[in-house]
């Protein structure tokens, strides 16, 4: 038994299901799927956000984001039961969350996207991907402090070592080949410019070929939270989210 919650007027036309990434239940961090259904129900649209199997107030054992093809069906069907009248449907996923839809929304007939900060390389080791490390250290670079530290000795120099090493590491592409291949039509991908899930994302999808890289919009927000947590950022993901609607012809 999956539980899930629903917002917004019960004629709402669009429809919005929010795929929850991570061990996060349906709330979200900083009670980010809360927040954002309010606002989409606000603007007159349908949310229903859910906690998948194993997860949160949901029976059964956890599958993970790979494993999570059946609870998302389930949670579309359940959003269109509940909304009669939704005649457009989108989705909305933070990290696996995001890869989630990709990897298993291709059969529901979704009128587009929101994906934000898709989770598509896999950490080596206890170590952050490549991507994230030169970031991190881009930023080291830059801050006086950083190099008080060095000079001081407040530097584990074997730790610095292995991320040098590990930043020049071209990840495994076939994650997020398939996330390519499976990306929705009209899909909007949302970065936290600062955040690591996010640079490795963006590095990952640079390197793919033109021909693999499927039309999206990409929109990047300065900020370093994953979960959009600061006021501004929760803001223009919001507009984000109400931006991706289609306007009716």
């Amino acid at each position: 038994m999956l539980l899930a919650t629903i917002d917004g007027p019960a004629d709402a036309r669009i429809g919005w299901l929010f795929v929850v990434g991570g061990s996060q239940t349906r709330v979200g961090p900083h009670r980010l799927y809360e927040r954002l259904a309010h606002r989409l129900a606000e603007a007159g649209h349908a949310v229903l956000r859910f906690d998948r199997r194993g997860i949160g107030d949901s029976g059964g054992q956890d599958q993970g984001y790979l494993g999570s093809a059946l609870d998302i069906d389930a949670a579309a069907r359940a959003l269109r039961e509940n909304f009669p009248k939704v005649n457009e449907c989108l989705a909305f996923g933070l990290c696996d969350g995001a890869s989630a839809i990709a990897l298993h929304c291709g059969g529901l007939g979704l009128s587009g996207a929101v994906l934000a900060n898709p989770w598509v390389v896999e950490p080596q080791g206890d170590l952050p991907p490549a991507a994230a490390i030169r970031g991190h250290y881009r930023r080291r670079i830059l801050d006086p402090r950083a190099w008080l530290r060095l000079l001081s000795g407040g530097v584990n120099f074997r730790k610095l070592a292995r991320g040098i090493a590990n930043s020049g590491k071209r990840a495994d592409d076939q994650l997020v080949r398939r996330f390519a291949a499976g990306l929705p039509l009209h899909s909007r991908i949302v970065l936290a410019e600062g955040d690591g899930t996010a640079q490795a994302f963006a590095s990952a999808w640079k390197n793919l070929a033109a021909g693999e890289r499927p039309a999206a919009s990409i929109v990047r927000i300065p900020t370093a939270s994953h979960s959009f947590a600061d006021p501004a950022a929760f803001e223009a993901l919001a507009d984000a989210l109400l931006g991706a609607v289609i306007p009716p012809r």
